[in-house]
């Protein structure tokens, strides 16, 4: 009996059932995937085992979101807070803007660290980035401004090595639902960061010791994420000491990979400017400091829900050319409104968030789309998160300086709707349907 149906599995499902008698199969058997009649494909004392991988690989994905919705609100927290940044510490709006754009520098200069992961493996670096991370909030958090931009490069350090490994994890362990999975953390990670913005001002009101309590308080969630985190790096340290993979293939000789890395630099500008100095624009017309920070918080919240339906035009479609270039439009026509008519910002507000939560997801998800292996997809999210991170880098710096040369914003706000349009050219070609 047991043979006739591993017979009927090996042709109706692609298990990997050896159907040979007992005496003449191997020893130990290699299983790929698990298929949905479990329970006639392999003995009965195997299936105890298949349960507890899926409650693994739950625990899994649950652990990896927690570290997905610590990546951006100790970044989206400084946003509303920042007048009050420079009043405090004497800030001028350039060392503001430096403020805003060095965790983006952080990212550039010290992604690369995450190359450590061939000799540490994934997950154990990515236990050490929540790490640093903690331990940059706490120090960033005292009022000093020798401390603030100190912590700011330790917590900014800690994202860094782990915005480059999140996609290769989702790779490693959910190769079969990139997209989904990918939205799955950029949403988990938009949410928080529009959570951040909209109760920094709120939490600096309530909690005693003002901005620094604010910013603090972000540890707390943090800590959280390190502990569900442990046991997978463990795991994972002994799953590497098994693994010998080999060097990929350097992505910098293709094109697409120049494309895709553009396009992650380029919307990776628009948000972190959106994020930095829009409260700021909000104010000077006309809107109070809380309601600027609310209005922010309606960005990414605008975002994270249009950034839903992406998995599922990625799936209707052949190739992501014309979702690319409609999000980069999205996003130009709601800078253009800003710019002409920012008695409507919360309209407009609403349309950029549907041009950069899409645009985001699109980012993140071509490092897995345009990749043929797990190899591959590291090299491909290194490259276009290091060069792509030290480009937006550049983004609230020139976008303050523009400010100050001018004294107004006009000008600036064109400048970010020419990036759009480099978003634009960028994202026709990375969403060809070809991999590296």
């Amino acid at each position: 009996m047991r043979v006739s149906i591993a017979h009927r599995c090996a042709r109706t499902c692609s298990c990997n059932v050896d159907a040979r008698p007992s005496s003449a199969r191997p020893a130990t058997l290699q299983l790929r995937t698990r298929p949905r009649h479990a329970a006639l494909c392999y003995p009965a004392t195997e299936i105890p085992s298949l349960r507890f991988l899926d409650v693994t690989r739950r625990a899994f994905l649950i652990a990896l979101l927690l570290i997905a919705a610590n990546l951006r609100p100790s970044l989206t927290g400084v946003g509303p807070l920042l007048d009050t940044l420079r009043e405090d510490l004497a800030l001028s709006a350039t060392a503001a803007g430096w403020l805003s754009s060095l965790p983006v520098l952080i990212f550039a200069a010290f992604a690369p660290l995450a190359r450590l992961a061939r000799q540490l493996g994934a997950e154990r670096l990515a236990l050490v980035g929540l790490l640093v991370l903690i331990a940059g909030i706490l120090v960033r958090s005292q009022a000093h401004v020798a401390t603030l931009f100190s912590g700011t490069v330790m917590l900014a350090t800690g994202i860094a090595v782990i915005n480059v490994l999140l996609p290769v994890l989702i790779k490693e362990h959910y190769p079969e639902r990139v997209p989904a999975l990918t939205t799955a953390y950029a949403t988990v990670m938009g949410g928080f960061a529009a959570l951040a913005s909209g109760v920094a001002v709120p939490l600096a009101e309530w909690l005693p010791g003002g901005w620094q309590s604010s910013l603090a308080s972000w540890a707390l969630p943090a800590t959280i994420a390190l502990l569900f985190w442990i046991p997978h790096a463990r795991a994972g340290q002994a799953r590497h000491a098994a693994s010998h993979e080999a060097a990929p293939h350097p992505p910098w000789r293709t094109l697409v990979a120049w494309q895709v890395t553009g396009f992650m630099g380029m919307q990776s500008t628009v948000f972190y400017v959106a994020v930095s100095w829009f409260p700021a624009i909000l104010r000077e017309n006309g809107y109070s400091p809380v309601a600027a920070g609310w209005l922010l918080t309606l960005y990414q919240v605008a975002a994270l829900i249009a950034g839903l339906v992406v998995p599922q035009l990625i799936r209707r479609f052949r190739d992501q050319r014309g979702l690319a270039f409609c999000t980069s439009a999205l996003s130009a026509l709601g800078i253009l409104g800003i710019l002409l008519a920012p008695e409507g910002a919360v309209a407009w507000i609403v349309l950029l968030g549907c041009g950069s939560g899409p645009s985001l997801i699109l980012a993140l998800s071509f490092m897995g789309l345009r990749a043929h292996s797990q190899q591959s997809a590291a090299a491909l999210s290194l490259m276009a998160q290091a060069i792509g991170y030290l480009v937006a880098a550049l983004g609230p710096i020139v976008f303050g300086f523009i400010h100050d040369q001018t004294g107004g914003w006009a000008v600036a706000l064109v400048a970010l709707i020419g990036v759009t349009m480099v978003q634009a050219l960028c994202g026709v070609g990375a969403g060809r349907s070809i991999r590296i």
